[in-house]
């Protein structure tokens, strides 16, 4: 929410109600990592949002924009933001993967799902392919240093450039101290 705020300021014409709708329940499906209906959790958490706001009274024509939203922040559902809530959400979202929590969160999946820290003989993998599901550290240029250029908006796109050069210096400096 603060990351949705933040970004909003910047943007014109934002209904507030629902981008905070969306913004609270936008996870409200979560499914773990490898699992086959990944891409559609953000479908899912749509359609259950739009249950739960009906039924506590949110105002009905508002509800397709917290659907659309919603189903538009998930990288792994791929649906283009149509809307300024949406390009706000998606923002927002990859802003979370984005920094210290990103990290943290980085080597925690990798973790439960079987993988380590480092390729210790290739930690940059030049001269092998990057493998984000075996090692942690691969998923920074799998998928998170790419996320910036992907912001949906100019405030978002400069958190997240902040962001991903703390990464870059995090990475330099975990490898100046294990290898």
């Amino acid at each position: 929410w603060a990351n949705a705020r933040t970004i909003a300021l910047d943007e014109p014409d934002v209904d507030w109600p629902v981008l905070e709708a969306a913004v609270w329940f936008h996870d409200l499906v979560n499914l773990p990592k490898n699992s086959p209906d990944r891409a559609r959790a953000s479908l899912l958490s749509a359609d259950a949002a739009v249950a739960f706001l009906r039924a506590d009274g949110f105002p009905a024509e508002k509800l397709p924009a917290v659907a659309h939203a919603i189903a538009a922040h998930s990288f792994s559902a791929d649906i283009t933001p149509e809307t300024a809530e949406a390009r706000i959400l998606q923002d927002a979202d990859r802003l979370e993967a984005l920094g210290a929590i990103g990290l943290a969160r980085m080597f925690l999946i990798s973790g439960r799902m079987g993988g380590g820290i480092i390729d210790m003989d290739d930690p940059m993998a030049l001269h092998r392919p990057l493998d984000d599901k075996t090692f942690a550290l691969d998923h920074l240029e799998v998928k998170l240093l790419g996320l910036p250029a992907t912001m949906q908006t100019r405030t978002g796109r400069l958190m997240a450039e902040e962001r991903a050069e703390w990464m870059m210096s995090f990475r330099s400096r975990l490898l100046a101290e294990i290898c």
